[in-house]
């Protein structure tokens, strides 16, 4: 295989969905943790879903001047729920049993616990790549 080859898309790994237990109030008949599923999202998705979370904020002593601003808790609740698979965050029944109308407000409501939201938030985000820099993979991968 030549160098070129080895960078199409045909020969990049792929990324897999995994399983993460994110309540400890959410059990299964023998008090087990209900296992959610979790799949990795593409940088496509990433950048869309922090544009959504953009606003425009004031320069502070320059009228007219605006920068944009990253709604930090918006953007964390979106990226969570683009990473949930199962339990599908969409479905009306569950939404309804839970009061809400939006897959991010859902996951907030399960997730009730703030240590476990978090925990969750730090699981997600280390799934997808954000737990260590492009050199710490580097360097991983010669080892």
């Amino acid at each position: 295989m030549s160098q070129f080859e080895r960078f199409l898309k045909k020969n990049k790994v792929r990324r897999e969905n995994t399983c993460y237990a994110a309540s400890r109030s959410l059990v299964d008949e023998d008090g087990r943790p209900l296992m959610w599923t979790i799949r990795p999202i593409s940088t496509k998705e990433n950048e869309q879903i922090r544009d959504e979370c953009m606003t425009e904020v004031p320069v502070e002593g320059k009228p007219w001047a605006v920068r944009p601003k990253l709604d930090v808790r918006r953007y964390m609740a979106k990226l969570l729920a683009a990473s949930v698979v199962e339990p599908n965050l969409y479905d009306k029944e569950l939404q309804d049993s839970y009061g809400v109308m939006t897959p991010e407000a859902l996951v907030l409501e399960m997730l009730d616990n703030p240590a476990e939201y978090q925990e969750f938030a730090a699981f997600v985000q280390r799934f997808n790549g954000f737990d260590s820099t492009f050199e710490d993979k580097v360097d991983e991968a010669k080892k």
